[in-house]
């Protein structure tokens, strides 16, 4: 999947010269977390958080005090040093991102113009569509031997029930490295034909146990 297919590509934006309190009311109205600041060609030069305006905003007890801070350019506040990504990047790949910098968002830029945006709240429903867990079915967890050609014969296993699968996924082993978890979401309410097939060519299916639960 591509950042291009699911990024928001209507992005609410202001002005370096827009005021702090702009803002403050476009966060409100529209229920974003983050605004993309950019100039007259549409070029990325800025972002500005919840958290940005929270810092800069006064406390209710001394509002009027510092009241002249509100009308402050939004350009006084915000971040220039800003990771972008392109709409062609992978979403695994800008999932990475967000944990290597521990970020929530992340602008969309193509020739330095900004064309989307990516949060946090995406790449969740990202790795739901992903992992095909919005869909009815069973998860099956393999042990598998990491070599070639093993994903070609689980498929056969499958296909030889006519059983459909939503998605595939494999994680290491912590204990050993040498025999992955293959992890499969197969449209079935009822899985266990499918994992009887799988113990009698030898794989050891760590999930569903033996008491017959699902998920």
């Amino acid at each position: 999947m591509i950042v291009e297919k699911m990024m928001t590509k209507n992005v609410m934006t202001l002005a370096p010269t827009d005021t702090i309190y702009s803002a403050l009311l476009l966060i409100n109205e529209k229920k974003i977390r983050h605004i993309p600041i950019v100039d007259q060609n549409n070029y990325l030069i800025g972002l500005v958080s919840d958290r940005d305006l929270r810092d800069a905003t006064p406390s209710i007890f001394r509002t009027e005090e510092f009241k002249e801070d509100l009308y402050k350019p939004i350009s006084s506040i915000m971040k220039t040093n800003i990771i972008s990504g392109h709409p062609l990047d992978f979403v695994e790949e800008i999932g990475a991102i967000f944990c290597e910098n521990n970020i929530s968002c992340l602008p969309i830029v193509k020739e330095k113009k900004l064309v989307g945006i990516i949060t946090s709240s995406d790449l969740l429903q990202a790795f739901i569509e992903l992992t095909g867990v919005n869909k009815p079915g069973s998860q099956i967890e393999i042990k598998i031997p990491d070599k070639p050609g093993i994903l070609h014969d689980i498929y056969g296993i499958f296909k030889k029930r006519n059983v459909n699968i939503h998605s595939v996924l494999i994680y290491p082993e912590k204990a050993d490295h040498t025999s992955p978890i293959l992890v499969v979401r197969a449209q079935t309410i009822n899985p266990f034909i499918v994992i009887e097939d799988l113990r009698k060519e030898g794989y050891e299916v760590l999930w569903p146990t033996v008491s017959g639960q699902f998920l």
